[in-house]
């Protein structure tokens, strides 16, 4: 038993000591030396590359740019709905999905009839058919007797309608705020 314990603390000792041995200094090591490596990652990136140390996904090699998100409030048909809908309480708004619905909503002046209201974006240009607008209405006899049905009539079209000319007016300011007028030389349009 003896011979067995001297043989695991040798065999401990010898794999010490090869690793201590074969340990390298921190400037030897690529990337522990602070002075010989630039400090913006951009240039870190680009030594790193040309040195043949790792390697770099392009965009254009994924097939295309990369993502491109705009914010909500650059989409105009985004921004003309919330403004419509701002009287109503939201139960759900998701800009990456496209779709934003409205909580239950009463007047006040008949509380056994409520409204909701569902709006789907299919596309970000100002169109009539970018909308899908569905209105729902709930009438409750009792507390708990209440039967939803969806109606397509005049509330759909009219905040459609008015979706839509809100939209073009913010998409209009946002032209006019962006436009640059071309100033190159003069184009001979003669020939």
């Amino acid at each position: 038993m003896p011979n067995f314990l001297y043989l695991r603390i040798t065999k401990f000792l010898l794999i010490g000591f090869f690793a201590l041995t074969s340990c390298k200094t921190l400037e030897n090591l690529p990337g522990g030396n602070a002075r010989e490596n630039p400090p913006d990652p951009k240039a870190r990136v680009k030594k790193n590359l040309e040195e043949g140390r790792g390697f770099r996904l392009d965009t254009a090699m994924l097939g295309g740019k990369g993502g491109d998100f705009m914010f909500a409030s650059a989409n105009e048909m985004w921004r003309a709905s919330l403004d419509t809908l701002d009287f109503m309480p939201l139960s759900s708004v998701n800009y990456s999905g496209g779709i934003i619905i409205t909580d239950w909503y009463s007047d006040g002046n008949s509380l056994d009839e409520s409204v909701k209201i569902s709006i789907r974006f299919l596309t970000n240009e100002v169109r009539s058919d970018a909308l899908v607008i569905k209105v729902f209405y709930k009438k409750c006899n009792q507390v708990a007797s209440c039967k939803i049905s969806q109606k397509t009539g005049t509330l759909s079209a009219e905040l459609k309608k008015k979706i839509l000319s809100k939209a073009t007016i913010y998409k209009k300011q946002n032209d006019d705020k962006n436009f640059k007028p071309y100033k190159g030389g003069s184009v001979d349009t003669t020939k």
